[in-house]
């Protein structure tokens, strides 16, 4: 799948939504070094360890600043991260920020993958929850033009969500959407629909969105979106957004994004700005380079400075 996703961005010029282990460096064997250039050394591999983490060549698939999602998902073994560095929101003449907001996307087999998400808020006055935590399964039913294939993609993400530590929001809630991806000309088009049950009121909620992609130049695009709500006893909650998300190499799994959202409801913040950054890795690839890495820290005579 990772081929045909690398050329599938080639074709179009665009990416595409919504683990880590630490290996252990022994000591080397001998008497205990004290000296100052183990700082160097450490900081040094830990420098080389992310360029690798971030450079290894791999599949991802971006998708910010949306809040719908595409039919596709990360390849097996393989970990794309969403980060909303910065968001602004303003509502009724008073500013609140998110930092940051959180995307954990991995393939546990082909078509398939785990998604955790939460963010941060600080409200305006003062208070800071962790909001919108969540759990989902995300899987691609029928492969489409995401997957280099002919047709309309067709994708399914249930999941619970968690409770928040915002007033109100401290009670689970669920999420079911399906998911279509088409291309009609050199736009892209999502379609998003489902149903939902709300932390706050337990009430059912219908929930739909599109998102429309057009690039515009090498390694950028112009995106758009709108999104809506509907709880059973609330009033539609929706909102549109304009961005862009670039990407500065195409040999390499980076991209940022931004956007402004406008509301349009009383249900949702009047205006929001948000950056971002998404990036894509290997475990297996990132295991070997690290394990190279530590070979080379053992071998520099540095591994037991402490």
């Amino acid at each position: 799948m990772a081929d045909r996703r690398l050329l599938c961005k080639a074709s179009i010029l665009r990416r595409c939504p919504r683990r880590r282990g630490r290996p252990r460096f022994s000591h080397s064997e001998g008497p205990i070094h004290h000296c100052r250039s183990g700082g160097v050394h450490r900081r040094a591999v830990g420098a080389c360890l992310l360029l690798v983490w971030l450079f290894t060549p791999t599949a991802s698939w971006a998708y910010r600043p949306f809040i719908s999602t595409d039919a596709a998902v990360a390849d097996p073994k393989e970990v794309e991260i969403e980060f909303g560095y910065f968001t602004l929101e303003r509502e009724k003449g008073e500013n609140s920020f998110i930092i940051p907001r959180v995307v954990i996307n991995y393939g546990v087999f082909k078509n398939w993958e785990a998604v955790a998400e939460f963010a941060v808020r600080r409200s305006p006055d003062a208070e800071v929850n962790v909001i919108d935590p969540a759990l989902f399964i995300k899987g691609v039913l029928k492969e489409g033009f995401l997957q280099n294939k002919e047709g309309i993609g067709i994708a399914v993400e249930v999941g619970p969500l968690l409770p928040s530590t915002e007033k109100g929001e401290r009670n689970f809630g669920f999420e079911g959407i399906g998911i279509l991806t088409d291309k009609l000309g050199p736009f892209i088009f999502h379609l998003n629909g489902g149903l939902g049950v709300e932390r706050s009121t337990s009430d059912l909620v219908g929930i739909w969105g599109v998102i429309g992609e057009l690039p515009v130049a090498t390694g950028l695009r112009l995106v758009g979106e709108v999104n809506g709500e509907k709880p059973r006893r609330e009033e539609q909650r929706d909102s549109a957004l304009l961005g862009l998300i670039w990407q500065p190499w195409s040999a390499k799994n980076l991209w940022f994004d931004t956007g402004i959202r406008r509301g349009f409801a009383s249900g949702v913040p009047d205006w929001e700005f948000t950056l971002g950054i998404t990036f894509g890795f290997s475990v297996s690839s990132l295991w070997r380079s690290a394990s190279s890495l530590g070979d080379f820290y053992r071998a520099s005579g540095t591994g037991g400075v402490r």
